[in-house]
């Protein structure tokens, strides 16, 4: 299943996550950590549970929920009960793979067997994004601009230049590894234009997809990551045409030279349009 938009929702507003499979994301976030306040974390516990083993409630989606880490044992003993309709854990402020397996390993204590996306948003996960994404557990690199702005006092620009290093990082962390790379989230939920060219942007870096925090965002990502019909057609010339060449190392297609990159180029683009 693709992961083109990862959409977050307040762990403690249950209209708004019985509402979020139906924005199109790809992904939905039950927030119990930035998007709750402390006083309410009991009430968000209580409110992503109930939403959670709903019998109703069973999205086409990935549905995730993300922990905060000092309360990680007592959110997640809120969150697995009674059978949830649950797919994945995300895991803030990841620093090292042996946070990833500390997560992990609370979930095997309460016999749950749950991939982890992993939020690399300080300085320290940043750097150490090669051991986040090599976790057993890892499913997903995601990168935070916004934290990781304010962990090493940097000032955020439109352009991004300070986060670009760090930003470039992450994504190769996560290639090395083979798991997802998630972008960082567009704060603007009015600048529909801003959001669509940062979103390209973070497509040609390499990333997979987007975090998002308003409904609005979901199908601007989804078309950016989304292959358009001729790029499938010339993805699907191209994988005719080496099997038609099999042995040969080059060929051409269209009047270009394809070889290993392109091939695999052309896989990634019917990967991500979800057809052979």
């Amino acid at each position: 299943m693709p992961r083109r938009s990862v959409l977050f929702s307040p762990g403690d507003k249950p209209d708004l996550m019985r509402k979020a499979p139906g924005t199109g994301a790809d992904v939905i976030v039950f927030d119990l950590e930035d998007a709750v306040a402390p006083e309410r974390k009991d009430a968000g516990r209580d409110a992503v549970s109930e939403v959670l083993t709903d019998p109703d409630f069973d999205p086409d989606c990935e549905v995730c929920v993300r922990v905060s880490v000092a309360e990680a044992p007592a959110d997640l003993d809120a969150v697995l009960r009674d059978d949830p309709r649950i797919d994945a854990v995300m895991l803030p402020k990841a620093e090292s793979g042996a946070d990833v397996d500390g997560l992990a390993a609370l979930l095997a204590e309460r016999d749950a067997d749950l991939p982890v996306f992993a939020l690399c948003e300080t300085a320290a996960g940043v750097l150490h994004a090669e051991d986040v994404a090599a976790a057993d557990a890892t499913t997903a690199v995601c990168f935070g601009a916004e934290d990781l702005s304010a962990d090493i006092g940097a000032n955020r620009t439109r352009e991004g230049t300070e986060v670009l290093y760090a930003r470039e990082h992450v994504v190769l962390a996560a290639s090395a590894a083979g798991v997802d790379a998630l972008d960082t989230v567009f704060t603007d939920i009015e600048d529909t234009d801003g959001l669509g060219e940062e979103t390209n942007f973070a497509r040609d870096l390499g990333y997979d997809g987007k975090l998002l925090i308003h409904p609005a965002q979901v199908p601007v990502v989804n078309e950016a990551f989304t292959p358009s019909d001729e790029q499938v057609a010339w993805a699907r010339r191209v994988l005719a045409a080496r099997d038609d060449h099999d042995g040969e190392g080059v060929f051409r297609v269209d009047g270009e030279m394809i070889d290993a990159p392109l091939i695999a180029r052309a896989e990634r683009v019917l990967e991500r349009a979800g057809g052979d």
